[in-house]
């Protein structure tokens, strides 16, 4: 197999920068050569030094009918890569994307120029999200002045959970979101979840568990009881949109109930439950669940289906 390194993103969201200060680590250098695909050029350009001294060969391809398995499979006879690096045009259709059969993508990122998220996320959801969604760290660069970045963590969030998001600015690296920026009270008890809140508070558990180990919480959520669960769980959760009316995702943990075997498939429910950090066999592995202190049976809201934009 073939090692690729997927680089996404819209022109001048900081791809070359990245593969640039990449080539030139020494965790990333090999014996073998790099072959580099390039489906835009931007201001910035490869340098040749850099190349030659890290052992890279750099071809263009301009046009998306041309970007196809024969065509890079002629690329990779003429050079005989190791590994592949392709920097890859974000308007072009990511869901067209075909590689040789033996072409194995290592890992997916995406870069962003912080300054115009916002205007690409508006515009062309669909787009942004094809790109972030399989990508494995998602890196927001050129974040001076901007306050609101827990915004755009959670647009991002809400479409790849699992993805790791950086945020950095002339700086360096910097932190995000900070207690004081929830939009609801960290120290009540218990922490009252609403429309808007939960999906907040949802994605924000998945990256600081710490912050409500142990803590109460209450909202209403929607019951879910899948197959796989053991007896005395359930999830009471929320559907989200994504992205658009068709990109839909259910967010929720599990929680342990002794009533679960009483609630119903798509029950509303209101749910105040403490939050704790432990081993679960549907998560693989350690993760939130809840324990609940009351579960009460309640009507749908008004909105039954949150977002995040």
């Amino acid at each position: 197999m073939k090692p690729v390194y997927m680089l996404n993103g819209f022109l001048e969201s900081g791809k070359t920068e990245f593969i640039t200060y990449t080539l030139a680590q020494p965790y990333f250098q090999i014996k073998g050569k790099t072959l580099i695909v390039l489906c835009e050029e931007g201001e910035n350009e490869y340098d040749a030094a850099l190349l030659k001294r890290s052992n890279s060969v750099l071809e263009v391809i301009e046009e998306e009918e041309d970007f196809t398995p024969e065509k890079l499979l002629e690329l990779e006879k003429k050079y005989k890569p190791e590994r592949i690096i392709i920097e890859y045009n974000g308007m072009w259709n990511h869901k067209n994307i075909k590689l040789p059969w033996h072409w194995k993508i290592e890992q997916q990122i995406t870069t962003i120029d912080a300054s115009t998220f916002p205007m690409y996320f508006t515009n062309m959801k669909s787009m942004v999200a094809d790109m972030l969604r399989n990508s494995e760290m998602i890196i927001f660069n050129r974040c001076d002045g901007i306050e609101d970045l827990a915004t755009y963590k959670r647009n991002v969030k809400a479409i790849n959970q699992q993805a790791e998001i950086i945020f950095e600015d002339s700086n360096g690296e910097i932190d995000e979101l900070l207690e004081e920026d929830l939009p609801y009270d960290i120290n009540k008890e218990p922490i009252v979840l609403n429309d808007k809140t939960y999906g907040i508070w949802y994605l924000d558990s998945l990256d600081h568990l710490e912050r409500y180990r142990g803590k109460t919480i209450q909202y209403v959520g929607m019951v879910v009881r899948p197959e796989s669960f053991p007896k005395g769980y359930f999830v009471p959760g929320r559907l989200a949109m994504t992205c658009c009316a068709e990109d839909m995702t259910f967010l929720g943990f599990a929680c342990a109930y002794d009533g679960a075997e009483s609630l119903k498939e798509k029950d509303w429910v209101k749910v105040t439950a403490k939050v704790e950090y432990e081993y679960f066999a549907d998560y693989e592995g350690e993760g939130p669940v809840l324990h609940a202190v009351k579960v009460e049976k309640t009507k749908a809201p008004k909105e039954e289906v949150i977002s995040f934009m």
